[in-house]
């Protein structure tokens, strides 16, 4: 459904984009992540036809954005971050306009301005002004404006980005639902939101793709694919060296000293867990052990190890 080519942007400049390659199966829901500033923005613009890029080449349904705008862009349903809403009309008075802009009239366009109005809860709602509504059913308009002339692709950016958590999970919910009949690529900061509703994740960090698999396989192949969690009374510098010093071990970080106990966290490699050496090692330096806990690898831990500067 997409198929991105060395995508490239810059601003002056500023490389926005560098050389971004990934693909999006048909019937897939695609997590598209990236630390603020990584190109997610740029990437979706110039998929959606609204900025051209300067090198690369990026296609919607086998169409090209570029040679074939106008019929790439029908296939699509976008959402932007910030929604674009005509605050003094009323919703189904919106989804008419819009929908009459996108091509649809007389009888079609009755039938799926009820459809994306129920589909989308916004029935209770459709005789109201759009400035009265609050920020999470403004949300849902926007996403019934993108359903509006039924897209196979639907482009999500940051679709709960200012919603409380109770309008956060109304509108996963929603595209929950609406993965199962669509395309859908969804940018987001929410990690939970990935891990719950996607596929596949695609990780962009400094206009570079990263990484681009299922989230499962990605947690289990990463470098650092677990902690474990120590409390014992030893001299923390010494201790963190001890530990440092185990096979598997990637990285020792002291947390903390509570009661004289002293806590860190170890980060081993994928596939191995070291808690039997680490309780060995307390014993044999006689230190007093408190606890000994591993925490599995999560999506968090991937981004993290991905996109940090260290």
């Amino acid at each position: 459904m997409i198929k991105v080519d060395n995508l490239t942007k810059r601003f002056g400049r500023h490389l926005a984009v560098a050389g971004a390659t990934f693909e999006v199966e048909q019937g897939e829901v695609v997590g598209f992540l990236g630390p603020n500033g990584a190109g997610k923005t740029t990437t979706i613009r110039m998929l959606t036809g609204f900025l051209p890029p300067t090198s690369g080449s990026a296609t919607i349904d086998s169409l090209d954005v570029g040679r074939h705008s106008v019929e790439a862009r029908r296939q699509i349903g976008y959402l932007p971050e910030s929604v674009p809403l005509y605050r003094d009309m009323r919703v189904r008075e919106y989804l008419q306009f819009r929908g009459q802009i996108k091509g649809l009239k007389g009888k079609t366009l009755k039938v799926r301005m009820d459809e994306v109005l129920e589909r989308c809860g916004l029935r209770e709602v459709r005789r109201k002004m759009i400035k009265t509504l609050s920020k999470g059913f403004r949300q849902r308009v926007g996403l019934a404006d993108a359903l509006i002339h039924d897209p196979p692709l639907l482009i999500l950016d940051e679709p709960t980005n200012g919603l409380d958590p109770n309008q956060i999970r109304s509108i996963r919910h929603l595209i929950k639902q609406l993965g199962k009949s669509h395309t859908i690529l969804l940018s987001t900061h929410i990690l939970t939101e990935v891990e719950m509703i996607c596929d596949k994740i695609v990780i962009i960090n400094g206009g570079k793709i990263l990484a681009s698999d299922t989230p499962s396989h990605l947690v289990s192949t990463m470098r650092a694919a677990g902690r474990i969690s120590i409390e014992v009374k030893a001299d923390p510098e010494k201790a963190r060296e001890r530990m440092t010093s185990l096979d598997h071990v990637r990285k020792v970080i002291y947390e903390r000293s509570r009661d004289d106990w002293e806590e860190f966290s170890v980060l081993v490699e994928s596939g191995t867990d070291t808690r039997e050496r680490l309780a060995r090692l307390a014993r044999d330096e006689d230190w007093p052990l408190r606890s000994l806990h591993r925490h599995d690898a999560t999506l968090e831990d991937v981004f993290v190890e991905l996109t940090r500067k260290d």
